[in-house]
């Protein structure tokens, strides 16, 4: 679906990525673990072509074999938000205030899909509903302000998923959000992957969240992979000093669990 090949960013002269290599399969949550500054969101940003300015990227990315590296803007233009979409860490910065919920939903896929008003809106609303917005139809005249954080990152992710892309990068989704309402998040981001065959790049810090949702774990250190593998295999015998440390680190109360099955995640949130 997606093959990362000997990634490579620098900046100014400085090396931000090293040669990273990720392969996110259909159907399977990728959980991409590391500190801060390991360069887990910049291999998300240079998958979109969204470097900042002045980065220079090298490798390969393949999306069913087409390199995006080697695309042309307007090119990378269709692939981002239509075959590639990106859910962000904040929602409160990633929606715009002064836009109704069912504009920023509804624009995004006339633009991408040539979808008329009406078909839109339908869409939109139906959308809502499959990220579990309560009262849809209402929430679609309301302002991003109107909801809750979570409520929120549920509308970001219904945004992302508009124009229907195989591949969804999540980078830090669950990290502005408070405990209770993560695990609602994160069985939402489990469900659709499970539910429309999506290819999940999911970005974190939190070996325990990854413990969760994941299929595959890769763990990050210096703009490089360290170690890359199976759920199971990679939190519960690791084979890399650096992601023993990371999961020494966790707390007793969220350690990894039992390979048996996943964590469960309740939602008792509201808008």
């Amino acid at each position: 679906m997606l093959d990362i090949t000997d990634l490579r960013v620098t900046i100014g002269g400085r090396d931000i990525l090293g040669g990273v290599d990720l392969s996110l399969r259909q159907g399977q949550v990728h959980g991409l673990a590391g500190e801060s500054g390991s360069g887990k969101t910049m291999t998300g940003l240079a998958v979109l072509g969204l470097l900042p300015h002045g980065a220079r990227a090298t490798g390969s990315i393949a999306l069913e074999g087409r390199d995006l590296l080697g695309l042309r803007p307007k090119e990378l233009n269709r692939v981002r938000g239509g075959e590639i979409a990106m859910v962000f860490q904040d929602p409160a910065t990633s929606l715009h205030p002064m836009l109704t919920i069912g504009r920023q939903l509804t624009e995004h896929m006339r633009h991408h899909l040539g979808l008329g008003r009406s078909e839109a809106r339908s869409r939109a609303v139906e959308l809502l509903a499959k990220v579990r917005i309560p009262g849809p139809e209402e929430a679609f005249g309301r302002y991003p302000h109107q909801f809750s954080g979570g409520m929120r990152q549920r509308i970001a992710i219904a945004i992302a998923l508009a124009c229907s892309p195989k591949v969804l990068i999540a980078d830090e989704p669950t990290t502005a959000l408070d405990v209770t309402v993560q695990a609602g998040v994160l069985r939402l981001l489990r469900g659709l992957c499970d539910d429309l065959g999506l290819a999940v790049l999911l970005v974190t810090h939190d070996l325990g969240v990854m413990s969760a949702v994941a299929d595959e774990v890769s763990v990050m250190k210096d703009g490089l992979v360290v170690e890359s593998g199976p759920r199971g295999q990679v939190l519960r015998t690791p084979s890399h000093p650096y992601t023993r440390s990371l999961l020494d680190s966790l707390p007793e109360a969220h350690a990894v669990p039992g390979e048996s099955g996943q964590q469960s995640a309740g939602d008792g949130e509201t808008a």
